[in-house]
């Protein structure tokens, strides 16, 4: 059986979990400099935030909260306890608009949950599956959202230029 060397798996995760939430090394793996998840938050208004791309698409600051809710719930599952009954659904039903003031919030929250999952990932001996699983877990799930942040961004950037307005005010 083929193995890989603890440390040089952490490190390899560490570092992609770097380059998704906190800064684009010169060296990156996959994303253009400045547009890690939280570099990319901090570009991003409350109003923006607010405002989904579509009627039936989800704003910027829901994607933010379902984030944040995965870190919390994926650190439980790595560390073993029984997950029942999670509405993975109720995010994207609830959060619309948010204040500047719940917005600073919301950034601030997801910046604390990802903190901890990260000091719980560091602190795993990497001796089951699901401590491997739920690294990578972490690492893809936030990339895939951090790439509809910045798509949706991107198109409204592009409705406030050409003054299209989608959604609600």
């Amino acid at each position: 059986m083929d193995t890989i060397p603890v440390e040089m798996f952490k490190k390899e995760v560490f570092g992609l979990l770097d380059e998704t939430f906190e800064r684009v090394p010169q060296t990156s793996a996959f994303l253009d400099s400045g547009t890690s998840l939280f570099e990319t938050l901090a570009t991003i208004s409350a109003e923006e935030a607010s405002r989904p791309v579509s009627p039936t698409c989800a704003s910027l600051a829901a994607q933010v909260e379902h984030v944040r809710f995965y870190l919390e719930v994926m650190e439980r599952a790595i560390l073993g306890e029984s997950l029942t009954q999670i509405d993975w659904g109720e995010i994207w039903r609830t959060v619309r608009a948010v204040t500047p003031e719940q917005w600073e919030d919301s950034k601030s929250r997801l910046m604390a949950s990802y903190r901890h999952v990260r000091e719980t990932l560091s602190s795993l001996p990497y001796d089951h599956a699901d401590h491997v699983g739920g690294a990578m877990n972490v690492i893809v799930h936030t990339a895939y959202h951090l790439g509809e942040i910045r798509q949706a961004l991107c198109t409204l950037h592009e409705t406030q230029r050409s003054g299209v307005q989608h959604g609600p005010d």
